[in-house]
């Protein structure tokens, strides 16, 4: 994750130590945020919203408990899509992860590992797409 250590994003998500979803934004680096990613991973769940500093879209959102991971993807005020999962999970199953400040149940069609969702957020930091 080095190779994003220059490059600056604004993010809010889950404090590590209450577990709770902080609105206040941060800007920082992207190695931040992914250590910020990591401290969440460790502690088995959490929720992140990132966009560049430039720009309040493409917004891209990540919540995730356990190995479970959902994202979404805002272009637009009024435009927020799911992106497909990765089948990890079976289409019908339903799995529960944290958006915001609330536990929210999705199928498995939007479901994809937590590592899948990483990723995801690795491209879309480097391309802010």
């Amino acid at each position: 994750m080095s190779s994003h250590a220059d490059v600056n994003v604004v993010w809010a998500g889950t404090s590590p130590t209450s577990g709770r979803f902080l609105l206040a934004e941060i800007k920082s680096t992207a190695a931040e945020l992914f250590d910020r990613f990591g401290e969440l991973r460790s502690r088995g769940e959490g929720y992140l919203e990132v966009r560049m500093p430039d720009r309040d879209f493409p917004l891209l959102t990540v919540g995730f408990r356990g190995e479970h991971a959902v994202i979404h993807l805002a272009d637009a005020p009024e435009s927020m899509s799911l992106l497909e999962g990765d089948n990890s999970v079976p289409i019908d199953e339903p799995v529960e992860v944290p958006v915001m400040g609330d536990s929210v149940e999705f199928t498995g069609r939007f479901v994809s590992s937590v590592d899948h969702a990483c990723r995801i957020l690795q491209e879309f930091v480097r391309t802010s797409e």
